[in-house]
């Protein structure tokens, strides 16, 4: 099976995450965390910094590592390394995606994940609430 290793940026502002719903392909309309492939060369930040900035018009920063998702989609195994991120410069401008909203943590469930994106979402929630 091909494995296809992807970047997706958990973008936060205050207590909110943005996420977006696909613009396009078999799973069009299902909701995600902005990102794409990693290009041969590029670190994973480096990648997600490139990929937000062509989908969304957005400058951002990337900070620690959240998680690496493994899954098994019937054509191919996604590996995704999840990113918190925050805008530096941009309005988020939707380029690819057909739609897109801020969440709180407890809206988080109040759309349509796609299965690889779903597996985070529990640790994305422990992020939003955890005050050190």
């Amino acid at each position: 099976m091909k494995t296809i290793h992807v970047v997706a940026a958990v973008i936060r502002d205050d207590n909110k995450i943005f996420a977006t719903a696909r613009g396009y392909g078999e799973f069009k309309g299902g909701w995600e965390f902005p990102g794409g492939k990693i290009e041969p060369g590029e670190t994973p930040q480096e990648a997600l910094i490139r990929e937000i900035q062509e989908e969304l018009d957005t400058e951002i920063s990337v900070g620690e590592l959240i998680d690496t998702i493994e899954y098994d989609y019937p054509k191919f195994h996604l590996s995704m390394d999840c990113f918190w991120c925050s805008i530096i410069n941009g309005d988020l401008t939707l380029k690819e995606a057909e739609d897109a909203k801020w969440l709180t943590a407890d809206e988080l469930d109040s759309v349509e994940w796609l299965p690889a994106d779903v597996t985070i979402i529990e640790k994305v929630k422990e992020g939003l609430t955890f005050t050190p």
